[in-house]
């Protein structure tokens, strides 16, 4: 799967100043375990080595949906990540990260600057001492990540405008999940993450819903009803959005054939995949593809 990535000329107009929010760089990477990290092929200013770590002179969103690493930064003590994680990281502030070698990660990540972006983040539960915040498996971020990313990507002005709201919309889902992580969560929200997170693990296999429930000793009837509660979907249709979700990725991030990222991504045929795609996206995957830049 190809590498998606965009840095902006800091230089240039083409950040939505007037608006509080400079976007100035944006990507997506799947890095492989047994990989060296990070992928060379970031530009100088943003490439490090582990070793000397670097710090930024911007405000830097990394999302880890997949996979597993560590996390070191100024004055913290080293920290395991694992998915579901959003990492900030603040101008200034020596860091580093890396997957873990074993697991290899999925990342995305978003700089930023701004007047207004500095006034969200002085709030009390953001700090550079607690870079750390898990948002587990958030379909709405997720979604606004892929909608960001067709937004920097458009020439058209009013789409750039659109993609600093959307970026303000990250910072609120973050925001929200840090205010929830002060709080004890219940065993209703541990089991329906627990169950996520080995959905997202498994998302292009064929998974028994019900055999996830029992083993951790609840009714299949108890685990639909509070997994709907709280992520607005039934299991089932999850999955498979999730599924969906990850195709749209391959289509516009890879060359492979539509055959290939359906059985990559857990669809029976090419035929199905196509079906399905179109009744719940609203448009088939070869428009998609022609799209593809």
């Amino acid at each position: 799967m190809k590498t998606f990535r965009k840095y902006y000329d800091n230089n240039k107009e083409d950040v939505n100043s007037d608006l509080g929010v400079n976007i100035l760089n944006i990507g997506h990477h799947l890095h492989p375990k047994d990989i060296p990290y990070p992928d060379p092929k970031h530009p100088d200013s943003y490439y490090f080595e582990w070793e000397k770590g670097r710090s930024l002179e911007e405000y830097q969103m990394l999302y880890i949906p997949n996979g597993s690493g560590y996390f070191e930064a100024n004055g913290l003590k080293p920290q395991e990540i694992s998915a579901g994680t959003v990492i900030l990281l603040y101008p200034g502030v020596w860091h580093r990260y890396k997957p873990n070698k074993n697991t290899g990660w999925e990342e995305y990540w978003i700089g930023f600057s701004g007047n207004y972006v500095n006034y969200l983040l002085q709030q009390e539960c953001f700090s550079p001492q607690n870079p750390i915040i898990k948002i587990g498996f958030n379909a709405e971020f997720t979604n606004t990540i892929s909608k960001l990313k067709t937004a920097t990507e458009s020439k058209d002005d009013s789409y750039r405008k659109f993609s600093s709201f959307l970026l303000i919309q990250l910072l609120g889902i973050v925001y929200a999940s840090a205010l929830m992580t002060k709080e004890k969560k219940s065993r209703k929200e541990t089991l329906i993450e627990e169950i996520l997170e080995e959905v997202h693990e498994k998302w292009n296999q064929n998974i028994d819903l019900q055999e996830l429930a029992t083993k951790r000793n609840i009714s299949y009837v108890w685990f639909r009803k509070n997994f709907k509660e709280l992520t607005g979907t039934s299991p089932n249709q999850y999955h498979l959005m999730l599924k969906i979700r990850k195709a749209e990725q391959q289509i516009q991030e890879s060359n492979l054939t539509l055959s290939e990222i359906a059985y990559n991504s857990g669809f029976e045929s090419e035929s199905y995949f196509s079906r399905i795609f179109k009744q719940k996206m609203g448009y088939n995957p070869s428009e998609l593809r022609k799209l593809k830049i």
